[in-house]
This record gives C-alpha cells, structure tokens and sequence, in this order.
C-alpha cells in the first residue's frame, strides 16, 4: 500500500527548498504587479470597470498556476540533512553525561 501512496503523498506535500521559495516568492510578486499595473492600464483605456477586473483575476490565476505547485525548478538545490550520529543507540536526550529517558 505504501508504494501506492508514496508518489501520491510526494506530490500533495509539495517539495521545494529555501532556494525555490525566494524563487516562488520573486516571481508572486512580480507577476502581481505586473498583472495589476496591466489591468489598470487596460481599465483606463477602455475605460470599462468589468474588463479590469476580469484582466486582474487571470493575472491573478496565472501566478497562482505558476507558484502554488510544487514545480521540479522549485527543488533544484534540495538541502542534505544530516543522519543520525549511531543507528544502534537507544532512543534518549543526554544531559551532562548522563542519559535520560
């Protein structure tokens, strides 16, 4: 079963790293203002208040097309954690040379 899940769980969850989130973050606030400042200008030009709104929401929904999944280049620099110390070593916190539970 979990070799079902697993791909289904690595898409949902959405995988990127610091470097993809200053990525995913620049590129929001760009197309938002571009999207905006370009739904205006159409707005003022044809002078029509329906035509800047429908002109804002697909700037709008491009970005979100763009930023909310979880694209490969969001996760080209993935971070390496580190391992456990000891895989053998029982479970516990030490706290000045003594092991606690």
């Amino acid at each position: 079963m979990d070799e079902l899940l697993a791909p289904i769980q690595d898409v949902i969850e959405g995988q990127i790293d610091f470097h993809g989130q200053r990525l995913a973050e620049l590129l929001s606030t760009v197309l938002l203002v571009i999207s905006g400042a370009a739904s205006f200008v159409i707005g003022y030009i044809y002078q029509d208040i329906h035509l800047t709104l429908w002109t804002g929401l697909a700037g709008t929904l491009f970005t979100a097309f763009v930023v909310v999944p979880p694209w490969p280049v969001y996760n080209r620099n993935p971070e390496k954690w580190l391992g456990s110390t000891s895989a053998n070593a029982a479970p516990g916190i030490t706290v000045d040379g003594v092991k606690v539970q």
